[in-house]
């Protein structure tokens, strides 16, 4: 009899603590470990906060289409994804508001006035290259090179109809060619050109397909190729296309009727925090509260080179983008 007490004493003690390890637990959309080096700012919020955050591999447009999927009984609490998405979750309805510590430090046009988004970090798009698997061809310089016969096989781009970085390289190259957010004819053509050098087009990161050379050139951050070349020690390049490209933030919310909700407060004020603001500048992206420490900002392009990196209207991108991913899927997928 005693035995049987003590091992209910036991069972009872150990589900105690799977209860309180669960309820020290954040559940975030799009938060992949090889992509914007999320791997060591969910160890950093763990270890910090006692809060963990379990991986997760979605893209912004999979991930949003799951909130909303879900909006009458949550399962995530925190979202991040580009900010078209968040522009488009908080029109859906499926985030809350929630500001965060240092609220007043990110800039007026990176957040929601009342919090249903903001910004944590961003980056600038570009064509990263794995040159030793290049094969001994140069190095693409141009958006126009990508579509030379000599790379056929070689070039990869996210799906611009799902994943946040694909529809930003639409843009990007929409506007080089000399296109506008009322007129993509130019990047449908430039897809349609590309689709006969048969690219590869993944929904999630290919960063380990670059590193390993199945994938010699992706089109994609400059903290991604960045982080390949100085922490992975992979001869990876980065270049900012000849006729421009652009830059964009990256953004986070709180869902709403968040599971839960306090922890999902501590995982977003992290984020921001002097302590998760330095991890994403080591990571190579652009933090928005402080400045790119000196020695990393070194290891950037030149100014010369990101000169060529504009910006455009948010709203109106993330306006438009619905149009365009039917649009592209109907003339080149």
């Amino acid at each position: 009899m005693l035995s049987l007490s003590k091992t209910l004493a036991a069972l009872l003690l150990c589900g105690a603590a799977s209860l309180a390890q669960a309820a020290e637990t954040a559940i975030c959309y799009n938060c992949p470990p090889e992509w914007a080096d999320w791997g060591t700012q969910l160890k950093a919020i763990a270890d910090s906060t006692g809060v963990q955050v379990p991986l997760d591999n979605k893209n912004s447009g999979q991930a949003l289409a799951q909130i909303v999927a879900e909006q009458a009984a949550p399962v995530a609490d925190v979202v991040y994804y580009g900010v078209t998405f968040g522009l488009q979750a908080q029109k859906a309805g499926v985030v809350d508001t929630y500001k965060p510590k240092h609220w007043d430090e990110i800039p007026a046009g990176l957040k929601d006035p009342e919090g249903h988004w903001f910004a944590i970090h961003s980056g600038t798009l570009g064509i990263m290259v794995n040159v030793d698997a290049l094969g001994g061809l140069p190095v693409p310089q141009s958006w126009a090179d990508l579509l030379k016969p000599e790379y056929k096989g070689m070039v990869g781009y996210l799906d611009p109809s799902s994943a946040f970085v694909g529809y930003v390289s639409a843009v990007a190259i929409n506007q080089a060619m000399g296109g506008t957010l009322d007129n993509f004819g130019p990047a449908i053509d430039y897809f349609q050109k590309l689709a006969k050098n048969s690219p590869i087009v993944p929904k999630q990161t290919a960063y380990a397909r670059v590193l390993s050379g199945e994938l010699p050139i992706l089109v994609d951050y400059d903290f991604n190729a960045y982080r390949a070349r100085y922490k992975d020690k992979a001869n990876v390049a980065f270049v900012i296309p000849k006729e421009g490209t652009i830059g964009v933030p990256y953004v986070m919310s709180m869902v709403a009727k968040a599971p839960h909700r306090a922890n999902a407060e501590k995982v977003l004020d992290f984020v921001l925090s002097d302590e998760g603001q330095a991890l994403w500048a080591k990571a190579y992206l652009r933090p928005v509260r402080s400045k790119m420490p000196a020695e990393v900002a070194a290891q950037f392009l030149p100014d010369s080179d990101y000169a060529r990196a504009g910006v455009v209207d948010y709203q109106h991108m993330a306006a438009v983008q619905e149009a365009f991913a039917a649009r592209y899927l109907r003339e080149v997928k």
